[in-house]
């Protein structure tokens, strides 16, 4: 929805750039869109270059981590929050995360990329 909505502003802004200032406008418009594409290319990379440093399925506190959650987020805000990528559970769409007091906490993802529901595992 975000990506029809976007392309759908990019072109009304496209098209109010080349009425107003001609092909000027069509140009200054199309260098804040690539400017806004870049931003968020770079955030992803910088989120990405973060995860590769950390183990693999490993966070803080799972319990504090489950307390953050809201169905329908998306994966990056998931990564973010969690600190590292989640280990693969299964299936494609599951992953998994433990904390060092032995808890582990599993989400589940849509094809989308969107938080569909989790689960904490407690240690005993």
């Amino acid at each position: 929805m975000k990506g029809v909505l976007f392309a759908g502003l990019a072109l009304a802004a496209l098209v109010a750039g080349g009425w107003a200032l001609g092909w000027q406008g069509v140009l200054m418009v199309l260098t804040v869109i690539i400017f806004v594409l870049l931003l968020q290319f770079t955030k992803l990379m910088r989120t990405m270059r973060r995860m590769g440093s950390v183990p693999l399925g490993a966070t803080a506190s799972c319990l504090m981590l489950q307390s953050r959650l809201q169905a329908g987020q998306p994966l990056l805000s998931v990564l973010e929050l969690a600190g590292s990528l989640g280990e693969r559970v299964g299936s494609s769409e599951q992953y998994a995360w433990r904390d060092a007091g032995g808890d582990r906490l599993l989400l589940r993802f849509d094809a989308k990329g969107r938080l569909l529901d989790w689960q904490l595992e407690r240690a005993s």
